[in-house]
């Protein structure tokens, strides 16, 4: 088990690694380089809008590498999704900006980032899978952590190329070709976890599907068909993780740098540091949720989260590092309640045939309505003098959306309920 976390881990660390690079890239710099025509706000939502792309997609390739999946394994999913993350992170780098070839520029940008989303829409599934579906059930919470703690790793891989860069160069250098670095950065990272998954073995339940030929032949078909609430009451509960985590860590460094004034490198300090301790925390949240139940935790995280928004904002508007780090620390301690039993929730909610598929799809979904919207969102209400309380409105309503799904939803520890009676709760 030991092996299999750290494989797993090591996955979803330089997958969203690839991810999380870009959406800093997009908050401080991919604005001027790709849509220099925009003024300084229409700019940062282009830039922004780009960034969602690769949640839109994200869902299209839990249905294409959940497929896979669910009918051939969960270990070919981890090698083409890291495959395919890796090499379009690696050509966001190549792509020359605006002043070079025009308007294909920001096409080829768009079009490298929907193929981001793509291969971290299958990454999710099939890390995780490897882990839930071999640990006990007793530990199956704690075990699934650690593809969870998987994303702040790679937010701190990210940013910490990224700020190390920032430190030592000048603007008119990282706007000329600093920023690139981290995006060839990722070409080694993958290489490296395509490496150590090549030792991986299929999971005990895949094996027993394909030995007893009762893989789903359509997975997609079987979860729209039986399990469509499932998906959505998933979607609608996630959303508040996502919003929260990228109004963090991507929408306040855009705003802060832009209308506050705070230094780049101070902002991705303090953004740094709660995300380190969020990243930290995951496997004692986790261990929690084995012991008192998935749902009580997730019940709880969003309930931290809707009444926290308001201070969070308040707090950032002072500017001040410690502050706002403060600020920052207790919005990813309420995201951090939820996503760390996550990893093991959404595959005890769907039977084994099509499990890769359904938690996929409805983890997935969630980035859509939650990390997609969030940064734009945020942008397009936060400009003004005074603090941007439609902002924290935003997420609040969020949390509070995602208060009511996870309320509907079943509890499935310490047995998962059959599938038929939790879509039917």
């Amino acid at each position: 088990m030991a092996r299999l976390a750290a494989a797993s881990l090591a996955g979803t660390a330089i997958e969203f690694y690839d991810f999380f690079v870009y959406g800093t890239a997009a908050a401080l710099v991919l604005g001027p380089l790709f849509f220099p025509t925009f003024s300084p706000l229409a700019g940062t939502l282009a830039a922004f809008g780009t960034f969602a792309v690769g949640f839109i997609s994200r869902p299209l390739g839990s249905v294409i590498f959940g497929h896979i999946g669910d009918r051939y394994g969960r270990r070919p999913v981890l090698f083409a999704s890291l495959l395919l993350t890796g090499i379009a992170t690696v050509a966001v780098g190549c792509v020359p900006t605006y002043g070079s070839i025009g308007v294909a520029a920001p096409v080829l940008l768009l079009m490298l980032r929907f193929l981001q989303g793509l291969g971290l829409g299958g990454e999710w599934g099939g890390a995780v899978l490897l882990t839930a579906e071999h640990a006990p059930a007793n530990r199956r919470g704690l075990w699934t952590s650690f593809p969870q703690i998987g994303p702040p790793v790679g937010f701190l891989l990210a940013n910490g190329v990224v700020l190390a860069l920032s430190a030592s160069l000048t603007d008119a250098q990282f706007a000329a070709w600093g920023w690139r670095v981290p995006f060839w950065v990722a070409g080694v990272l993958a290489a490296a976890g395509l490496l150590l998954r090549t030792s991986l073995a299929e999971t005990p339940q895949f094996k027993q599907l394909a030995e007893t030929d009762k893989r789903a032949t359509v997975p997609l078909a079987e979860v729209v068909r039986d399990h469509w609430r499932l998906v959505l009451l998933t979607a609608g509960a996630l959303a508040v993780g996502y919003a929260v985590f990228y109004a963090v860590t991507t929408w306040s460094l855009s705003y802060a740098t832009e209308q506050l004034g705070v230094g780049r490198t101070v902002m991705l300090a303090c953004i740094m540091g709660a995300v380190a301790i969020s990243g930290v925390v995951t496997p004692f949240a986790a261990m929690l949720g084995d012991h008192y139940g998935r749902r009580p935790l997730c019940l709880l995280g969003c309930a931290a989260a809707a009444l926290w928004m308001f201070p969070m904002v308040a707090l950032l508007q002072t500017a001040e590092p410690l502050l706002m780090f403060l600020g920052f620390v207790g919005a990813l301690l309420s995201f951090i309640t939820m996503f760390a039993v996550i990893a093991a929730y959404l595959p005890e909610l769907y039977e084994p045939r099509v499990r890769c598929t359904g938690a996929a799809v409805g983890y997935n979904l969630g980035g859509v309505v939650g990390g997609a919207l969030t940064p734009i969102v945020a942008t397009a209400v936060a400009h003004g003098d005074g603090p941007p309380w439609g902002v924290a409105v935003y997420l609040t309503a969020i949390a509070l959306l995602s208060l009511g799904c996870f309320a509907l939803l079943p509890e499935t520890r310490p047995a998962p309920r059959p599938v038929a009676e939790a879509a039917a709760a």
